[in-house]
C-alpha cells in the first residue's frame, strides 16, 4: 500500500488530483477498480478511460482527464513497471540451503544465499550473496555466480562459465552447453571439443529453454543489460553487445558479433563470422547474412536477406499482384514478338 504522492516520488512524477490517494495493486485499465491505478501509455486506449473505476492513472504529459487522480510522467510505461515492481513483487526472504539440495562441501557461498531442494552444485563453485537457486537447478564445477541473481527451476550452468550480478535464468535455460563443431572425416564427423566458456555480465536475462552455446577457444559473452526470450540459439563465440534485447526463436550462428542496444524480432537470424553495428532493428523472420554498419541512430531492416525496412514494405505490396504481373508481361512479350515480325515483312 502506498500513497499516489510516494508512487510519484519513486517514478519522478507529478500529481495532478489527491495526492493522498491509497494504492493497493496495479490493474488493466478495463478491469481496475477502487484502490487500484492503471496506465495509460497507448493514446488508442483512451476512451477506455471513461469506464473505467481505477482510483488513479499514469499517463504521458498533456492527457486530460477530468475528475481523475493523474500521476503524470514523460514515461508511463517505465513508471508502470516500477510502480508494479514496488507494490506487487516483494524480495524473497533468504532461506538458506535447504534440505534436499546437494552442495559440494569446497563450494563457497555469500551470505542470504537460497538453495531450494532438487539442485546440485558442484565443486569449487562461487554463489554471491543474495542469489537464490529454485529447484531442480544444476551447476557444474568451477562456476562463478554473482549477487542477487536468481536461477529458476531446471535451468543449467556449465562448468567454468561466469555469471555477473542480478543475472536471471528462467527455467530450463542452459548456459555452457557445447558449441555446434565437428570436423568432416570422410563421411563422418569428428567432434570438436569445445573448450571454452560463456560470460553472462551484471543485468542478463535469459529466457526459458534458451541456449547459450560456451566458445570453442575463449568465451561466448552476453554484455551488460542484454535480454533474450523463450527459445533463443546463441552460437559459439558469440558476443552481443549491451542492452540489446532478442525475442523468441531468434538464432545467432558461430563467432558473429553483435552490436550496442540492437533490436531483433521473433525468428529473427544472423549467419556465421559477421558482425551488426549498434542500434540495428532486424524484423520478425528477419536473415541477416552480411555485415550490417550501425551508427547513432536506429536502423531498420527486414526480410530475407535483409534490406531497409522501407524497402521490404513497398516489395511485400507487391507480392500479392505477382500473378497479374506475370499474366500482363507475358501478353506484352506476345505483343512485341507480332510487331518485330510485322516490322521484319515490312
Amino acid at each position: 500500500m502506498a500513497t499516489l504522492q510516494q508512487l510519484a516520488d519513486l517514478v519522478g512524477g507529478r500529481i495532478e488530483g489527491d495526492p493522498a490517494q491509497r494504492i493497493s495493486r496495479v490493474a488493466p485499465i478495463d478491469s481496475a477498480g477502487e484502490g487500484e491505478i492503471t496506465f495509460l501509455s497507448n493514446p488508442k486506449y483512451l476512451p477506455l478511460l471513461s469506464g473505467s473505476a481505477a482510483s488513479a492513472v499514469i499517463v504521458a504529459p498533456g492527457v486530460a482527464a477530468a475528475g481523475r487522480n493523474l500521476l503524470v510522467c514523460a514515461n508511463p510505461y517505465l513508471a508502470f513497471a516500477r510502480i508494479l515492481t514496488h507494490l506487487q513483487s516483494p524480495p524473497s526472504r533468504p532461506a538458506g540451503i535447504r534440505p534436499g539440495a546437494h552442495v559440494a562441501e569446497s563450494a563457497r557461498c555469500g551470505e542470504d544465499v537460497t538453495i531450494y531442494p532438487g539442485c546440485v552444485v558442484g565443486e569449487d563453485v562461487v554463489i554471491g550473496s543474495g542469489t537464490t537457486l529454485f529447484p531442480g537447478v544444476v551447476v557444474y564445477d568451477d562456476v562463478v555466480i554473482g549477487k542477487d541473481c536468481v536461477l529458476h527451476a531446471g535451468s543449467i550452468v556449465r562448468e567454468q562459465c561466469r555469471l555477473g550480478d542480478r543475472v536471471i535464468l528462467q527455467p530450463a535455460a542452459v548456459i555452457g552447453s557445447d558449441g555446434f563443431g565437428f570436423a568432416p572425416d570422410g563421411p563422418r564427423y569428428y567432434k570438436i571439443p569445445q573448450v571454452g566458456i560463456v560470460v553472462l555480465e551484471d543485468d542478463v536475462e535469459i529466457g526459458s529453454c534458451t541456449c547459450v552455446d560456451r566458445a570453442t577457444l575463449g568465451e561466448t559473452r552476453i554484455c551488460r543489460g542484454t535480454k533474450l526470450d523463450n527459445l533463443v540459439q546463441i552460437g559459439h563465440n558469440v558476443v552481443v553487445g549491451e542492452d540489446t534485447v532478442m525475442a523468441g526463436q531468434a538464432g545467432i550462428a558461430g563467432s558473429s558479433k553483435i552490436g550496442r542496444h540492437c533490436t531483433f524480432g521473433g525468428q529473427a537470424a544472423v549467419t556465421g563470422h559477421i558482425k551488426v553495428g549498434d542500434n540495428v532493428i532486424i524484423a520478425g523472420r528477419g536473415g541477416v547474412t552480411n555485415t550490417i554498419e550501425g551508427g547513432e541512430h536506429p536502423r531498420m531492416l527486414s526480410g530475407f536477406p535483409t534490406v531497409p525496412h522501407k524497402d521490404w514494405l513497398k516489395a511485400t505490396m507487391s507480392f500479392a499482384k505477382l500473378p497479374d504481373m506475370r499474366k500482363e508481361i507475358k501478353k506484352l512479350q506476345k505483343q512485341v514478338e507480332q510487331l518485330q515480325a510485322e516490322l521484319k515483312e515490312s
